[in-house]
């Protein structure tokens, strides 16, 4: 047993210190932190980490973090886009920062920051972010019901916030490739390269198989998610060599779903062919299928991952790749959902990966991106209203002007609290046809499309400032959301899109707005605050500096008009119910 020194002991009821301490009060109580020595056994053949090696430290954190919020062992259910940024080399350290973003029903969204290390140099570099859903169960394999997640700070209340848009995405990422696989044309166009002959895909199948042994799964018995997609990564690669007779380096992972568990004792049966090739990229498709010991029974699904890989030469640039002929049938299917896949991906990370800076103010619109520009529109609006520091610049009666200034922008904020349940301002306040009866700068708005129930386009006129200028116009995604879940605000998100069958007119001014838009939150059953949120854009900030008392003056008087304009057809909708 032994004797314990007084220096190394404590009394019941004092905290440890040192390298033993708890983690800060503040510290986010799912965060979970893993530091890696990228060992030899690690690497390639290039000494770089391997991806799959990588995949595997990623889920075990994740893993890890849900269960510290679940209180029982969860599985994986899904993986967002990862884009890998940088290859990492051995002897570096790869450190990994996983937290629980937000907890639904018996799902929770579990946010990943990767980056290394070099302790040599003591330079630090971001290596990827991702996204993965979890499920929690109990010990016979049923779903387990979450309780909530309190975020405490300014960035984890954003990610709560957001991440309500992100699961919408996933939820509607099948059917934004089947309408782009509609909408495009069905011929697959062969093409050469370089003078040289197309490779026939069949080339570049590879097929293996793994027996799950208890080091590859968790406390329950089911295969770790991060195991079966390092077997995935590894079978693509092989796939990927065969099309290009280099060695790939994986650039990308398209967001997947796991569609069942696999245990030990289970064999992975891993498929992997290269679906399609780009000019300096190839898609490879991967699926894993499970079987027990006897054959004859049917192989159960259990997952189907897209990698996009790229050769780089000595300099670190990607090479030419050789173009892949399809199988007909089955082939030439996965050839065009692949080029479909690209472009989805595309938009994907131009709309969404990009910073709020980098997106111009008008992206364009069309079927294919109109699920990331709904979640740009929204997400943008939701990082608005969670930023700290807003300054109360004028309060008149029951209506507060607040400012924020950051860099570029200059943003405003005016509230009032209005006797009105939430959901009948919500939907007074996102139908812009309505919007000039209380504020004098529109003077029409025309419902351009209806996209869905929850996103429509307007073509907007606004007022002429006077007789010498002529009026603006504007065409602007107007994107709703009701609340998640329990103490959610309804929003209405705007911004600009640039549509074909709208151009710029002669007659108008063509204006264009980056972020604006309603976060309404119930404060009773008959009463709820109501906040309007503009990102002043650069075009606009002259404008500003020189008019700021006429300006709190002209925005406190229309939204005192707002609020009679609420009170009056609250009325109207009581009646006509």
């Amino acid at each position: 047993q032994g004797s314990t020194s007084p220096s190394c002991a404590w009394e019941p009821g004092e905290e440890p210190s040192g390298a033993m301490a708890s983690p800060s009060p503040t510290r986010n109580p799912t965060e979970v932190q893993m530091s890696q020595l990228v060992l030899p056994c690690h690497t390639n053949h290039r000494g770089e980490l391997s991806t799959g090696q990588l995949l595997k430290w990623i889920d075990t954190a994740a893993c890890l973090s849900a269960e510290r919020h679940a209180g029982c062992p969860c599985v994986t259910a899904s993986m967002d886009d990862i884009y890998f940024e940088h290859t990492i080399s051995v002897g570096q350290v790869v450190n990994i920062k996983a937290k629980v973003n937000r907890a639904f029903n018996s799902s929770m969204e579990v946010g990943i920051q990767v980056s290394y290390e070099d302790l040599c140099s003591g330079k630090h570099c971001s290596i990827c972010k991702a996204y993965a859903t979890f499920v929690a169960q109990d010990p016979s394999g049923c779903k387990v019901r979450l309780k909530p997640l309190t975020p405490q700070t300014e960035e984890e209340k954003l990610e709560h916030s957001i991440a309500a848009e992100r699961r919408r995405m996933r939820l509607v990422h099948k059917d934004t490739l089947k309408d782009l696989l509609i909408r495009s044309p069905r011929e697959t166009e062969l093409e050469t390269r370089d003078g040289s002959a197309a490779v026939p895909a069949e080339k570049t199948r590879v097929e293996s198989v793994e027996l799950v042994l208890p080091p590859h799964a968790n406390h329950q018995g089911n295969t770790f998610g991060g195991q079966i997609m390092a077997w995935m990564e590894n079978v693509a690669t092989i796939a990927a060599s065969r099309l290009c007779h280099a060695h790939p380096t994986l650039q990308a992972i398209e967001m997947f779903h796991f569609r069942g568990p696999s245990q030990v004792g289970d064999r992975l049966v891993l498929k992997a062919i290269v679906n399609n090739s780009f000019k300096n990229s190839m898609e490879v498709g991967v699926c894993a299928e499970a079987y027990g010991q006897e054959m004859s029974v049917s192989r159960r699904h259990i997952n189907s991952a897209f990698m996009t890989f790229v050769v780089l030469d000595q300099e670190g640039r990607p090479c030419s790749l050789p173009m892949v002929a399809p199988e007909p049938g089955e082939g030439e299917r996965r050839y065009r959902e692949a080029s479909a896949r690209k472009k989805i991906r595309l938009d994907r990370k131009y709309v969404v990966s990009c910073k709020q800076t980098e997106v111009p103010l008008s992206v364009p619109w069309d079927q294919s991106n109109k699920v990331y520009l709904s979640y740009n529109n929204v997400s943008a609006l939701k990082t608005l209203i969670a930023k700290a520091n807003w300054a109360l610049a004028r309060e008149k009666e029951k209506v507060r002007l607040y400012t924020l200034e950051e860099d570029k922008f200059l943003s405003f904020r005016i509230e009032v609290s209005v006797c009105i349940a939430a959901d009948q301002a919500f939907s007074l306040l996102s139908d812009l046809r309505r919007r000039h009866e209380w504020d004098s700068h529109y003077a029409s708005a025309e419902l351009v499309q209806q996209v869905d129930d929850d996103d429509m386009i307007y073509h907007v006129v606004s007022q002429a400032l006077s007789h010498e200028n002529k009026p603006q116009d504007f065409v602007i995604l107007a994107s709703r959301r009701k609340p998640c879940s329990k103490g959610d605000p309804f929003v209405v998100a705007f911004r600009s899109v640039t549509l074909p069958t709208h151009p710029a007119s002669a007659s108008f001014t063509r204006g264009e707005t980056l972020c604006s838009g309603f976060c309404i939150w119930p404060e009773s059953e008959e009463m709820s605050k109501v906040a309007y949120y503009n990102q002043a854009t650069p075009g606009f900030l002259n404008y500003v500096t020189t008019n700021v008392a006429g300006l709190s003056s002209n925005f406190c008087a229309t939204f005192e008009a707002c609020e009679k304009f609420l009170l009056k057809n609250k009325e109207h909708l009581i009646v006509q119910l």
